[in-house]
C-alpha cells in the first residue's frame, strides 16, 4: 500500500524554528567498553598521546515552536523520555533558530 505524501502547511515558510543539537554521554562513573576500544586502537596506529576516549551520540532535532522557552521544553522532555538513558547517561544540548525559509 503506498502512502501519499501530505503537502506542507504553507505555514512552514512563516513559523520560527529551533534546531537543537543534542550531545548524549555515557556518566563518568560508567565503564565505556567501546571507547576503551577506540583508545587501543588509536594508540596502536601510533598516536599514544590519545590517553581517554568516551563514546557518545549526536541528535539534531528540529522544533516548530514560535519560542524558545517552548523549544527548551519539548527537547528536555524528549531527552528525558526517550534520547538519554538517565540511569547511564547525561546529555547537553544547544538551542539555535533556524532562518526563515522564502520561496
Amino acid at each position: 500500500m503506498r502512502r501519499e505524501k501530505r503537502p506542507k502547511s504553507p505555514g512552514w515558510m512563516f513559523n520560527p524554528m529551533f534546531v537543537a543539537k543534542v550531545l548524549v554521554t555515557l556518566r563518568k562513573s560508567i565503564l565505556d567498553p567501546q571507547g576503551k576500544a577506540v583508545r587501543g586502537s588509536l594508540q596502536s596506529l601510533g598516536l599514544r598521546e590519545i590517553q581517554d576516549v568516551r563514546i557518545g551520540r549526536f541528535i539534531e532535532v528540529r522544533i516548530d515552536s514560535a519560542a524558545r522557552e517552548d523549544a527548551e521544553r519539548v527537547i528536555d522532555e524528549a531527552c528525558r523520555k526517550l534520547l538519554a538513558n538517565p540511569v547511564m547517561e547525561d546529555y547537553t544540548y544547544t538551542l539555535e533558530k533556524e532562518p526563515v525559509k522564502r520561496g
